[in-house]
């Protein structure tokens, strides 16, 4: 492609356009009686499989907004049925944005999201529509919505200190970091993130830690959070896993990895999609690829939870109380909820 990695093209592809509506700017429209309210974002959460997608369209409808992605793997062009994408008749005239904008060979910055989907962000709001931020990956909904700084990269640096861990070992790195950044050393468990903190650390003189978000919104915002029953989710997400295959998932895996799926450092290890490459290459039966998939889904959507739960910010609903489209509006109009 010829780009700087992570530097990407964010081509966000729009459906089902309307004409402009005439209200004030970013004013949701109000039912018979109501004042209008000025809401700039909204952002629906939750774990996978617990009907986020749905709710964004109905919202979009009802408050006159447009989506915009929040899933890093909703991303990738062609990674479509393993990640539940919104089929377009599914997306009911809503335009959605930033989808199908990296190829799979291609790896997701949150960085360049951020820069993004602000952007995004600021034309929906421009034409008085309210952007309706749909997703499960908590860093780029936190990138989107929050103040959140991003640390300084060095390609020299991350190199020079790879063959340092290569060549002593990880207990001696982690120790070289402690001596700068004790919280980072003490919290990351993984050679390629001890490898960014004191890459960090050496270009910018700040430790990794001074960098973390804080639970401070970018702009006013609004979070609602589906709440699904652990056993009626963990049954949900296993039919789901099974209509994915059933839908033709082993047919696209192999589709994209004549595409260089296996290339594709984020795309390769999405659920589903590195078993189903497993299968491919001999190492894994079909249906230990189904079991192993449905398993890895149900731990994603458990660190998912607790991600989302560690937010005081979002306004849980319980998905399968009824009347769910009225209480989410509901949030939105409360004042007391925009902060």
């Amino acid at each position: 492609m010829g780009q700087e990695p992570g530097r990407l093209l964010w081509r966000a592809r729009r459906t089902g356009r309307r004409p402009p509506v005439r209200l004030p700017r970013h004013a949701v429209p109000a039912r018979a009686g109501e004042r209008p309210l000025t809401v700039p974002v909204v952002a629906v959460v939750g774990p996978t499989g617990s009907g986020k997608s749905d709710l964004a369209v109905d919202l979009a409808h009802r408050l006159d907004g447009e989506v915009v992605n929040a899933d890093a793997l909703q991303f990738y062009r062609g990674m479509d049925i393993g990640t539940a994408k919104l089929p377009l008749p599914d997306r009911r005239g809503i335009e959605h944005h930033l989808l199908d904008v990296l190829d799979v060979t291609e790896e997701a910055s949150v960085a360049a999201y951020q820069e993004e989907v602000r952007r995004v962000i600021a034309d929906i709001r421009s034409r008085g529509r309210v952007p309706i931020l749909v997703g499960g990956s908590g860093l780029y909904l936190r990138a989107a919505l929050d103040r959140l700084e991003f640390p300084p990269t060095d390609a020299a640096v991350r190199t020079r200190l790879e063959a340092v861990l290569a060549a002593g070992g990880s207990a001696a790195f982690r120790e070289r970091l402690r001596a700068v950044d004790p919280a980072s050393a003490e919290r990351i468990d993984d050679d390629r993130r001890l490898i960014r903190a004191l890459e960090v650390f050496e270009v910018s003189g700040r430790p990794f830690s001074a960098f973390m978000p804080r639970r401070e919104y970018h702009q006013p915002a609004v979070q609602i959070g589906l709440a699904v029953d652990r056993a009626i989710l963990r049954e949900r997400l296993a039919d789901r896993v099974h209509a994915m295959v059933r839908a033709g998932l082993a047919d696209e895996v192999e589709r994209l990895a004549a595409s260089g799926l296996r290339e594709g450092r984020t795309a390769s290890r999405a659920l589903g999609y590195g078993q189903f490459l497993r299968v491919l290459d001999g190492s894994m039966t079909e249906a230990d690829a189904v079991e192993d998939t449905i398993a890895a889904t149900r731990r994603f959507a458990r660190r998912q939870l607790t991600w989302f739960r560690g937010d005081p910010r979002v306004s849980w609903l319980d998905r399968q109380e009824p009347g769910l489209l009225e209480r989410a509006v509901g949030i939105v109009r409360a004042p007391g909820d925009i902060s």
